[in-house]
Order: structure tokens, then sequence, then C-alpha cells
């Protein structure tokens, strides 16, 4: 007896991640493959469409393909199914749906990867059960999603969920996006391999050099929270810091949607209970208590595959639109 399955792609500038699941959301394959971005927007296409093939090929024969859903970085028009800008990927206004329904035959979903990441992390991992959650991921850049009454809250023109800028520090450091102190630009891993890095110009932050094999160029978050481990004052200040504006921009958050849930992924948390401990007493210290009654802080469990099973769900609602 035959079954369909969909498939849930998280296209990214270096990987490109595929999961093949069932009517049940059970995973059947999954595979993870370069980009290649730097070979164009048809290399990049065919890529898309060779890991799905992939995944086709190592799942069982009577699982029919049905449905593909991409999440995408970059500013897009989910409804439309156009790219506007992904940077990473050096794409403009590409028609992203429409290429690859014709390719392929199937019926294709976009939405944005943030979005797709919190949409797997509520139905299958930290936020099962959740009707109100927000999620964050922090590594290179800081970005999220948002679940609102059961369902991902996309806005009014599909640009809800730009939590990595949110103003935490007015007048702060310069962010990508041209603002001063956002999220992003005070407790990315970017922001803490910046400071890092000039620590280490103005003569501190000794571990943390060390920690890069004694090349300013390696410094990373990664090395920066090693350093930190080890006790570098320099290293804890500067994860500290991270922790308090993260902290800020979660209490924020929590005092505006009073979620049950705040899921909390990426790199960063990777630094540990230093991080972890600062962006708890933060939420503490500037949330209302009825706002933060009941709240859950919790790691998010997927990791890198949130976004593909969050495709995975945006493709199984759009085929069984009464579950």
């Amino acid at each position: 007896m035959s079954d369909f399955c969909v498939a849930g792609v998280d296209l990214g500038g270096t990987k490109i991640y595929t999961v093949l699941a069932s009517s049940r959301g059970e995973v059947l394959a999954e595979r993870k493959i370069p980009t290649e971005a730097e070979k164009g927007l048809q290399h990049v296409i065919a890529r898309i469409l060779e890991s799905v093939e992939q995944v086709k090929r190592d799942a069982p024969p009577s699982f029919r393909l049905r449905a593909l859903a991409l999440g995408a970085p970059g500013p897009l028009d989910s409804s439309r199914g156009i790219i506007h800008f992904a940077p990473n990927l050096n794409w403009h206004n590409v028609p992203i749906r429409a290429i690859l329904e014709e390719k392929t035959g199937f019926r294709v979903l976009l939405d944005n990867d943030a979005n797709l990441a919190a949409l797997g992390e509520h139905l299958y991992g930290a936020g099962r059960g959740a009707d109100n959650m927000v999620f964050i991921t922090i590594s290179t850049g800081v970005g999220g999603g948002l679940i609102l009454d059961g369902k991902l809250y996309r806005g009014s023109a599909g640009g809800a969920g730009e939590i990595g800028h949110m103003t935490v520090l007015p007048g702060g450091p310069r962010c990508s996006c041209g603002n001063r102190g956002c999220l992003e630009a005070l407790s990315s891993g970017t922001a803490i391999a910046r400071a890092a890095g000039k620590l280490v110009a103005g003569g501190g932050g000794q571990e943390i050099l060390a920690a890069a094999g004694g090349d300013p160029g390696k410094i990373s978050a990664a090395v920066v929270a090693a350093a930190a481990a080890q006790g570098d004052p320099g290293a804890v200040s500067i994860i500290a810091g991270a922790a308090r504006y993260l902290g800020i921009g979660v209490a924020n958050l929590v005092n505006l949607l009073n979620p049950s849930h705040v899921v909390l992924g990426g790199g960063v948390m990777a630094a540990g209970e230093l991080i972890w401990e600062g962006v708890r007493r933060e939420v503490r210290a500037r949330s209302l208590a009825a706002a933060r009654l009941g709240l859950r802080l919790v790691p998010a469990e997927l990791g890198g595959r949130a976004g593909a099973m969050g495709a995975v769900a945006l493709a199984l609602q759009a085929v069984n639109p009464q579950e």
C-alpha cells in the first residue's frame, strides 16, 4: 500500500539540508549537501533538485512525493513565491516557486528560513504543545519566528519575526541593517567576535588569542566561549554582555506577547550556563511577573534540522489543510 510524502528543504548560503517525511511527519530520509552558491543561480537550483532526488532514492519506493517546501534566507514574498534578496546567494527577485514547480511538477511552497525553524521547533522540537512561542536563533546573526495561537505569525506584509533588529541599546554599535543598537549588533556570534577582536587589538584577551591559535583572524564566538570557560576575564565580560542584551530582548518579547515558551538556539547558545544565566537574570529583572508566569525558557532541540522540519510541516499543512 502506498503513502504520500513531502520534502522540506532548508536553503542556506553554504548548505542545502533536505528532509523527506511521511504524511505523519516521520522522517524517511535526509541529506545535507554543499550549496556551491558561487556557481550561480542555475547551479543552486540544480543542487536543490539533486538533494530532493537523493532523499527520494533513500526512502522506501512505496512513498510518492506530493509537495516540496523551501525555507530561504532574506526578504521574500511567500504568497508569490519570490525571493527578493538573498545576499549569501547573490539572488535578486528570483521566482523560485515557479522555477521549481516547472522543473518538478510538484506543488512548491516558500517561507523565510527563520519562520520555518520556529515552526519546526513548535511541532517537532522544544515548543511542542505551545500555543504561543517565540523562537530565537543566535548564530552569525540573530533571527527568529513567532507562533501565536498555534500558528506561524508572518505579519501584514510577511515581515514579522525580525527579532534581531529590535533596538536594545539606542546609539549602540552599527548593525548590518543600518540601524544602531540592534540585538544582532550586540549578541550575535559576529558581534561577540568583533568585540573580542577589539580587545585583543588593545593588548587584552590573551586567553582568547591563545584559543584562536595565536591568529587574531581566527577569533570567533566559539573561541571566545572557550576562553570564557577557562576563566579569561575579558572573554567572560564579552559573553556576559551579549547575554545581557539578549535577555533584554527576550524580556521585551515576554512583556509584549506573554508566550508560554521562549526557545533559544544557534551556535552562540553553546557558550553554556554563562550566557543562559545572563539571559534568565535579565528576563527576571525586566519582564512583568504576570507576563512571565509559567514561562519556559528552553534550548532548541532540533539544531540544524529545524528549518528543514519546519519546511516539512509547511508542506504537510498545504496538502492536509484540515490537520
